[in-house]
């Protein structure tokens, strides 16, 4: 419920109404205004009567909350949460969106991976991308280097400066993960794994969580309202397309329409994967520009040095060349960089 309280409402009276709340099993979260207290209230709605509170001193009124998803909605939280890291970048709000790049899977090769990141480097690009537990169809397909691949990434980070976006599968394995990724990514197929979501909310680093292929809206941001109802507010949504019909031609349907309806909805940042979203390279720059000016606060896509010959996804993957030449086109788009003026980023 969201309790909103006078004007004129002392501390006194806001401190009253919050430990009845808390006593009553109520996770509270105030927002000071610049005329009005907001009291947000998170739990058991039929524990306590909203007329209740509203006969306290100093509420002029309680309203309930309709959403399910009250911590990732933006009723309760109406401001966009922006994401900061200890470099100085940020995710979310009026920030300038961010790109995330790298290959599918982490190969034994780390000389390709250095190459990649160098490259990412080079047009700006604040985050590496890489798996290094690959949750595949078949049990033949190449299943990643587990740590052996995040030490690959960690030692490409301090070689670029990137920070380091990976998955986690499994609850047993966020211990390690969080040891080496800056944001940790929860797959489409784990989108709705509750004991991942659960343990994900007791970290502190932020979690990626990718919209599953057959995952509403709604059914998305739940999944993201677990890991905040555990504890951890920061989340960043992945909308990375959903089944479709015509997978002759692409993929997945990447459905452009949910990143203006998830920033109408939610105060999370949105990022897109294009790569994905179709399955298709040569949809990446196209989808990817859709998307930036549908709003989102940035982009995922798969390069490698070598994407016929990689380890899984190369179909979806840019060459370094056509990495160069379609990030020049989203930075100029943006206004990262503003090449006809030589302006930096």
């Amino acid at each position: 419920m969201i309790v909103v309280m006078e004007p004129n409402a002392t501390d006194a009276q806001v401190e009253k109404v919050t430990k009845y709340l808390e006593k009553h099993g109520f996770r509270v979260n105030i927002n000071y205004g610049d005329i009005l207290k907001v009291i947000a209230a998170i739990g058991d709605k039929r524990i306590l009567s909203p007329q209740i509170i509203a006969s306290f001193e100093g509420v002029k009124t309680v309203k309930q909350i309709q959403e399910p998803y009250k911590l990732a909605g933006r009723t309760a939280h109406p401001e966009d949460t922006i994401i900061k890291f200890n470099n100085g970048v940020k995710i979310g709000g009026k920030e300038k969106p961010v790109l995330m790049v790298g290959p599918c899977s982490v190969e034994k090769d780390i000389k390709s991976l250095l190459e990649i990141a160098n490259a990412a480097k080079e047009m700006g690009c604040e985050f590496l991308r890489g798996g290094a537990f690959k949750p595949r169809t078949s049990p033949y397909d190449f299943q990643g280097l587990e740590e052996r691949g995040l030490e690959f990434l960690a030692e490409a980070r301090k070689q670029t400066g990137l920070l380091v976006v990976t998955e986690v599968m499994d609850t047993m394995d966020i211990p390690l993960v969080n040891q080496y990724a800056d944001i940790l990514q929860v797959g489409a197929r784990n989108m709705q794994n509750f004991k991942l979501l659960k343990a994900l909310g007791h970290i502190k680093k932020p979690v990626m969580l990718k919209r599953g292929p057959a995952a509403s809206i709604k059914e998305f941001l739940l999944a993201a309202e677990h890991i905040m109802y555990n504890g951890n507010p920061n989340v960043i949504l992945c909308e990375r397309g959903i089944k479709g019909y015509d997978n002759d031609f692409s993929r997945n349907t990447l459905d452009i329409a949910a990143v203006p309806i998830l920033r109408k909805y939610s105060h999370l940042p949105v990022i897109v994967d294009p790569s994905h979203g179709t399955g298709r390279r040569y949809l990446i720059e196209p989808m990817g520009k859709a998307a930036l000016i549908a709003g989102a606060h940035g982009l995922m896509y798969e390069i490698h040095n070598d994407p016929d010959n990689a380890s899984s996804d190369g179909a979806q993957s840019l060459d370094l060349n056509m990495f160069r030449d379609v990030t020049k086109r989203f930075n100029k788009l943006i206004g990262r960089i503003d090449y006809d003026n030589k302006n930096g980023i």
